[in-house]
C-alpha cells in the first residue's frame, strides 16, 4: 500500500517530459522558420499562433497521468 503523503515519481518525470515536448516542438517548428519566413507577415501571424497553440494538447493527458496514474479518466 503507498503512502498518500509519499511524493510521487510520476511528477518529476512528468516535468521532464514536458519540458522535452516543449523543446522538441520549437525545433520542430523551427526547422520551418525558412519556409515560413518566405510568407507575408499577415500569413505569418496565424501560422505561429496555430504551431505555439498545438503544443499545448498533449499536456492534458500528461498532467493527468502525473495526478492519477492513468492516461484516461
Amino acid at each position: 500500500m503507498t503512502d498518500p503523503n509519499q511524493p510521487s515519481w510520476r511528477k518529476p518525470a512528468g516535468i521532464f517530459l514536458i519540458l522535452g515536448l516543449i523543446a522538441f516542438w520549437a525545433l520542430l517548428i523551427s526547422s520551418f522558420s525558412p519556409v515560413i519566413g518566405t510568407l507575408p507577415g499577415w500569413a505569418q501571424i496565424p501560422v505561429y499562433l496555430v504551431s505555439g497553440i498545438i503544443w499545448i494538447a498533449p499536456l492534458r493527458p500528461l498532467l493527468q497521468w502525473m495526478e492519477t496514474g492513468r492516461w484516461r479518466a
